[in-house]
């Protein structure tokens, strides 16, 4: 698979992941306060994501490696938007309003640079324990 490709199926998977964390979320505040209607929402959604991007994006087996490494995805996110949003507002003085979506639209690349990295790195368990043969 090209590049190309991985890049728009990331997308799509984020598409996807977005929807079905707001739906979620959306159903759980008839039944939980609105933190814990976010966390469980957001919980499920980023194991949907992990499944999607193996399967999905990057056509690989998953490990329980990948899937203990997967929430550095959100964690790299996380980074960029925050510190976007704060170099955006207090730096350069744009609108507060409108920073979040800069900052996460200058995210997604180090998003998916990070679940590449995860998600097609080498796999840490010796060769005898793999079913795939050693060449």
């Amino acid at each position: 698979m090209t590049l190309r490709g991985q890049i728009v199926r990331f997308a799509s998977v984020g598409v996807v992941n977005t929807g079905t964390y707001y739906g979620l979320y959306l159903v759980l505040l008839r039944w939980l306060p609105y933190v814990a209607a976010h966390v469980v929402a957001f919980l499920v959604s980023m194991v949907g994501s992990f499944f999607l991007t193996s399967y999905f994006t990057y056509r690989t087996r998953p490990t329980w490696r990948k899937f203990l490494l997967f929430p550095l995805t959100n964690a790299a996110n996380f980074a960029v938007t925050t510190g976007g949003v704060w170099l955006l507002v207090d730096v350069l003085g744009q609108n507060r309003t409108y920073a979040p979506l800069i900052a996460a639209a200058a995210a997604i690349p180090v998003t998916f640079v990070v679940s590449r990295t995860i998600m097609l790195g080498p796999d840490r368990r010796p060769p005898e324990l793999t079913r795939e043969p050693v060449a």
